[in-house]
């Protein structure tokens, strides 16, 4: 199992970032979680096959229209599943 661990800086607190996300990761059938931090960003941990991770990140490049995405980090590993659904906390 793939996982990504995304965290995502510049307007992307209260434009509906993490629904999106959320949305996107569902549809994607991917697992994890979304979250916002108190620096300002937007971190996701999502698990699932290498090119449904890829397709999520070049989601999150773009971001709900409201957004500005000024940075995307990734970080990329491999490992057994840890999550059974996508959740929106924090």
């Amino acid at each position: 199992m793939h996982r990504v661990h995304v965290v995502v800086q510049g307007r992307v607190q209260g434009v509906g970032f993490r629904a999106f996300v959320a949305r996107r990761a569902r549809d994607l059938k991917l697992t994890g979680w979304v979250r916002n931090r108190f620096d300002g960003a937007v971190e996701v941990l999502a698990e699932g096959t290498r090119s449904t991770l890829e397709t999520l990140v070049e989601a999150i490049r773009r971001g709900p229209p409201a957004a500005r995405v000024a940075t995307v980090e990734e970080q990329w590993s491999e490992g057994t599943p840890e999550h059974r659904d996508f959740a929106v906390t924090g």
